[in-house]
């Protein structure tokens, strides 16, 4: 038996990257996994590879119909949801200058508002359910500033905070509401950067979707007295400049 036979889960962004090895990780230890995204055939071909217990769902996360939808046909065909895994995401390049109103805001209607919507969505499920487990894919722009893509570092700071408040207002109903916060990961968003972007992080390499996964994995399944809470893979950026390296001599 899979460590998450019987659970529920969807999740958003699931045609590629981070999202893909997500469902395949879940679908893996037992859980029947909606498979969503804009990106329907890529979807649907995942659905099809992780089997009977799987179904792919059209999914533009910052409609507020679209959640109801998806939720709703979660439920007719896979049962009450327990697990949810936000992670759909966008990010548009341009300093605060460059960047457009609508392009701010199309970044945010995803980043942020498609996270907020879903949570909203999904609770009910989630009780009906007995309990479960939200995840939300942050970044390290969420905890720290890049230049250019200011309208992504607002989208995932507020997740960052948007979270807390969601497992303070979801504990009493066993609901955990936790976020992850990837460095440089290997996939489609980062395709244009080579490895000499990674190489002065004490872990000198892009990390890989499959480590994403398997922390969301540990997220739902071990870190069970966890919630509100922040969980990062980043090569060890945050940890502060390389040390300087002495000689005995020196």
């Amino acid at each position: 038996m899979g460590r998450l036979s019987g659970q529920v889960a969807i999740v958003t962004g699931a045609a590629g990257g981070i999202g893909a090895a997500v469902a395949r990780l879940l679908a893996a230890e037992g859980a029947a996994v909606a498979v969503t995204d804009i990106l329907d055939a890529e979807a649907a071909d995942l659905a099809a590879e992780l089997g009977d217990r799987a179904r792919s769902l059209h999914l533009d996360v910052s409609s507020e119909d679209g959640w109801r939808a998806a939720v709703d046909e979660t439920e007719r065909e896979l049962g009450p949801v327990s697990v949810l895994v936000n992670n759909a995401g966008i990010m548009e390049w341009g300093t605060m200058e460059e960047q457009s109103l609508a392009s701010f805001r199309r970044v945010i209607d995803v980043d942020l508002q498609g996270p907020w919507l879903g949570m909203r969505a999904v609770a009910p499920s989630l009780r009906r359910a007995g309990g479960g487990v939200i995840v939300n894919i942050s970044s390290l722009a969420g905890l720290t500033a890049y230049a250019g893509i200011g309208s992504y570092v607002a989208g995932k700071w507020g997740l960052r905070g948007l979270t807390k408040v969601a497992a303070l207002e979801l504990a009493s109903d066993r609901i955990r509401v936790c976020s992850v916060h990837p460095g440089a990961i290997r996939t489609p968003l980062t395709a244009g950067f080579d490895d000499s972007y990674t190489a002065g992080q004490p872990v000198p390499r892009f990390g890989e979707p499959e480590e994403v996964a398997r922390m969301v994995l540990f997220i739902v399944a071990d870190a069970t007295f966890s919630t509100g809470s922040e969980f990062v893979l980043d090569g060890g950026v945050l940890a502060g400049p390389l040390p300087m390296v002495l000689t005995p001599d020196e």
